[in-house]
């Protein structure tokens, strides 16, 4: 059975299946601020994501991380570890990349077992 969380047009914010949650790209709801801040919002809503689809961060096996400029890399970390338990790390790549929107600088897509 396959269970999709927070349709829209385009996507579901989640899709569980199998054991695991699978996770969209989540962006920044607050813009405003930089790297470290838009970070910890995105990792807020994944928090969020991951309770909907019924599992949580200690729990996640796999992340993509894409900044709009790798020179970020520190600043994304620094919220990263703050956020992530160090008992339960999972596989990650970090890229630098063309984002949707000019003011979105990090965008980050999860999966995670259930």
């Amino acid at each position: 059975m396959i269970a999709r969380h927070g349709d829209s047009p385009l996507l579901s914010r989640s899709v569980v299946v199998n054991g695991f949650a699978f996770l969209s790209g989540v962006t920044p709801k607050d813009r405003s601020g930089g790297v470290r801040e838009q970070t910890l919002d995105v990792l807020a809503q994944i928090d969020a994501n991951l309770a909907e689809a019924g599992t949580d961060r200690s729990k996640i096996v796999n992340v993509n991380i894409w900044l709009s400029d790798i020179s970020t890399f520190a600043e994304m970390n620094d919220a990263w570890l703050s956020w992530i338990d160090s008992d339960a790390l999972p596989a990650r790549a970090t890229v630098e990349a063309k984002l949707a929107r000019d003011d979105i600088l990090v965008e980050i897509m999860v999966c995670a077992a259930l």
